[in-house]
């Protein structure tokens, strides 16, 4: 039990060093572009390059975390790491770059590694708020993003990127040491798992948010360092500063945003949040001063922020039991969405000599996202109606107007012996027993009509022919303008009782 207790901030500040590291390319290229002669094509490929390895295994690295747990996946993950910190610090040419860059990409996929190994230790209703506390590691962008440039300034940018083996290693001893022996493990099949989920919807319209989410936070983090030395003749240190500001803010209300979906509907949180990423992208398509610009940026933060820690608490909430393989694939997508902006901004702006398409993209990225989460939000609401109905211990019929059959419950079928898929779409009268004359019916009509409702016993007949004696209920459900739609039915077996 002492050893799960230091779970959480042994993988946050695990994720901490990973997240240091990933960034180092794109914290440092004011410095590296000196030395390395590139062109803004490269500048692109090298600092997203890294952002692809660092998405794509976290899929596998999510899986395996619930398979061997966390402890020997971050030991293995900072082990590799030595190799591309060595080796880009060594680097000479735009291939070394990119070689190192793309192992260096294990120091973001570690993040599915505690937002699938984290929540074993905590009940359901503090998995936000938790995942969120994981997430705010990301603070290790923000870290590089400030220190790498002063002590570019003092060692060379290759040194500096060589004092980041020394918590590398440190982590790796660490997690050898303290990391839980005793996790819990899943060992499911990672194909049979993916097939389990491929087909829910809810799976890719998480992807999609947090491919926006996280994936501006992503860019704005790699992308910012430089546009902001190149486009308004900041100063590399000055630069590193404000990109370091942006991450704080996002990182800060990371945990704020797993709290809010805690405590409150996430789907209402995410409409906040997109509607912030929609505003963000159109003023900032609009090539602002730079204070409309810190405004926009800082906005997107804020927005970005609240989005990622949100969206790790419907993560489990969907899929507890696929998580691994389900946090894998939505963190790997937030990834992909932090590799293509660079690339498309740098493309836009050789094109068009700006950069207003790239962020007007993120404006209808963003407002499709509202849109989706809006049908999502009462998408759930009708969920949520729909099992209470189904579950409710009463039977439950709805028709139309006309006496089809619409929707029944599974207490129906215990009474009935009829399945759902057998009646709907079919009359009514096919329960009729055959033991009232049409003056029954008559005067049952006639009071719904009158009254709005029916009640009394009946005679109706199962499945299998039997005729039982049930008490029925019949409403009217009107509309808004009081037009009748459907009839409701609710009845009991109470042939025992009479007998």
């Amino acid at each position: 039990m002492h050893t799960q207790k230091w779970q959480l901030p042994l993988q946050t500040l695990s994720l901490v060093v990973g997240f240091m590291v990933w960034v180092i390319i794109s914290s440092l290229m004011p410095y590296i572009k000196k030395d390395i002669p590139l062109s803004s094509n490269e500048i692109a490929l090298v600092t997203a390059v890294p952002v692809i390895l660092g998405s794509l295994m976290r899929i596998l690295l999510g899986y395996w975390a619930n398979r061997f747990g966390a402890r020997i996946l971050f030991f293995i993950s900072f082990i590799i790491l030595i190799f591309p910190v060595f080796y880009i610090s060594a680097a000479h040419s735009v291939t070394d770059l990119i070689i190192g860059g793309l192992v260096l990409g294990f120091g973001g996929a570690i993040f599915s590694i505690g937002v699938t190994s984290l929540p074993k230790y905590y009940p359901k209703e503090r998995h936000g708020f938790v995942n969120g506390i994981y997430g705010a590691g990301n603070i290790g962008t923000a870290i590089t993003s400030f220190t790498a440039p002063l002590l570019a300034n003092i060692l060379g940018w290759q040194n500096t990127v060589r004092l980041f083996l020394i918590p590398v290693i440190i982590f790796a001893l660490f997690n050898f040491l303290f990391g839980d022996r005793k996790e819990p493990r899943v060992n499911k099949p990672l194909l049979g798992q993916f097939k389990s989920v491929y087909q829910n919807e809810k799976l890719w319209f998480l992807s999609l948010f947090y491919f926006i989410t996280f994936g501006s936070f992503v860019a704005f983090t790699v992308y910012l360092p430089n546009f902001l030395v190149s486009s308004f003749k900041l100063t590399a240190v000055d630069a590193g500063l404000r990109t370091a500001g942006f991450i704080t803010l996002a990182t800060l209300f990371r945990p704020v945003g797993g709290w809010l979906g805690d405590k409150f509907n996430p789907f209402l949180i995410l409409l906040l949040v997109f509607g912030g990423l929609t505003f963000s992208g159109v003023l900032l398509s609009f090539s602002p001063t730079i204070t409309l610009y810190s405004i926009g940026c800082l906005t997107v933060a804020f927005c970005a922020g609240i989005g990622n820690g949100t969206i790790f608490k419907l993560v489990p909430y969907y899929f507890s039991k696929e998580a691994g393989i389900v946090n894998g694939i939505v963190s790997a997508m937030g990834g992909l969405g932090g590799f293509f902006p660079p690339i498309v901004l740098s493309t836009v702006f050789n094109i068009t000599g700006h950069y207003a398409i790239g962020f007007m993209s993120l404006a209808m990225f963003s407002l499709a996202s509202l849109v989706i989460v809006v049908w999502m939000y009462y998408l759930e609401k009708l969920s949520i109606e729909t099992k209470i109905m189904e579950n409710i211990g009463q039977s439950m019929m709805v028709t139309d107007t006309k006496g089809i059959i619409e929707k029944v419950n599974l207490a129906f079928t215990r009474v009935t012996g009829y399945q759902s898929k057998e009646v709907v779409g079919k009359n009514s009268n096919i329960l009729q027993s055959g033991k009232h004359d049409k003056g029954f019916y008559q005067k049952m009509w006639e009071s719904i009509q009158r009254h709005g409702y029916w009640q009394g016993e009946i005679w109706n007949k199962r499945k299998n022919g039997e005729i039982y004696l049930e008490w029925l209920t019949i409403s009217e459900v009107k509309n808004d303008v009081g037009d009748v739609k459907y009839y409701l039915g609710l009845f009991s077996d109470i042939s025992k009782q009479k007998s």
